[in-house]
């Protein structure tokens, strides 16, 4: 296979558009507007409110959510609810048609054939599958005594943004670079960013449960929670993933961890001999998961979910950093 940069920015740019979902869903549900709008219109929902009568129909249908039922807003305040949502909602609509027009002249062309056509039509399946999910959590909302995304539904969608994002990303860099560089004297160093990568991803999976769960404004100090080591909570009844000590310890736990995993894995290949943009690679891994830990400590003592938007960010940085590196790699 043949370098073919044109495909691989597609694929980049499509990778960074779905980190810009995380940062619109990230803001989405730290000002509360899971919610705010309680229709869905795949086509014409680009379209926003023109008149009053129209405001009227999507105020009306958020009244019957649990969330206005328990904290009425007028329709002032939910316009600046509403506004975040409807450009959250038209970016992914404009992900689909970056996908969908390259997509289609890729493929009349034949630049786009075999195993890699069937590859990115799967990546764009799992795209649907992801919007309609994120529909159905939303519809969540006209039920009883659901005030914000069900823990047990935004986490598996973060989730599944992080494999779409990967495999994009990777998927991109492949096409521009199809035959890895060899790199001598590596093989340990890929298995240890492998292990990063994957402990980076289950992180992120009980930080959605922390953010989801409102779990950021119990347990505010560190590296104790209010005294205990293991507080007591955690042995309450109900599923795990709504425990909010539960599902901190397991974060603090899992961040703990994986921090000294990931700088142990960016400490040994910069102590290996590699090409110069690899080490630098591994010396932003060493920045990234410094800066990531201490602003998971600062979000936890100050309980601060503005602070822990920007945790959620930054997580997704490190990610795509490590993926990176675990990409150059291929040739040890």
């Amino acid at each position: 296979m043949k370098p073919d940069k044109v495909l691989g920015n597609w694929c980049l740019m499509l990778a960074a558009m779905v980190f810009g979902m995380v940062v619109g869903g990230g803001h989405v549900r730290t000002i509360g507007a899971g919610f705010s709008i309680e229709v869905w219109r795949p086509v014409t929902g680009f379209i926003p409110p023109m008149n009053a009568a129209d405001w009227s129909t999507l105020f009306g249908l958020f009244q019957k959510t649990a969330l206005y039922q328990s904290h009425p807003i007028t329709l002032a305040q939910y316009k600046s609810l509403f506004w975040p949502m409807f450009f959250d909602r038209n970016w992914g609509r404009l992900m689909a048609v970056a996908f969908l027009l390259p997509f289609a002249w890729f493929t009349a062309t034949g630049r786009l054939r075999g195993r890699a056509l069937l590859w990115m039509g799967s990546i764009f399946a799992l795209g649907a599958l992801q919007a309609f999910y994120g529909w159905y959590m939303v519809l969540q909302g006209l039920q009883p005594g659901v005030l914000s995304p069900p823990p047990a539904w935004a986490a598996p969608h973060l989730l599944s943004a992080m494999l779409i994002f990967a495999a994009l990303l990777w998927t991109g860099l492949a096409f521009r670079t199809p035959q890895p560089a060899p790199v001598e004297n590596a093989a340990r160093l890929r298995h240890w960013t492998s292990a990063s990568i994957l402990l980076l991803f289950a992180t992120m999976g009980f930080g959605a449960l922390v953010a989801t769960t409102n779990a950021i404004t119990v347990y505010n100090s560190f590296p104790t929670m209010d005294g205990h080591w293991l507080p007591p909570a955690i042995f309450a009844p109900g599923p795990f993933w709504a425990n909010q000590a539960t599902v901190q310890f397991c974060h603090r736990l899992l961040a703990t961890i994986t921090a000294f995993v990931v700088l142990a894995t960016a400490i040994l290949g910069l102590r290996t001999t590699l090409p110069p943009a690899l080490r630098d690679n591994f010396l932003l891994l060493a920045g990234l998961v410094a800066l990531q830990y201490l602003l998971g400590m600062t979000t936890i003592v100050l309980g601060s979910n503005n602070l822990g938007y920007i945790h959620e960010l930054t997580a997704v940085l490190l990610f795509a950093t490590a993926i990176t590196a675990r990409h150059k790699l291929r040739g040890t």
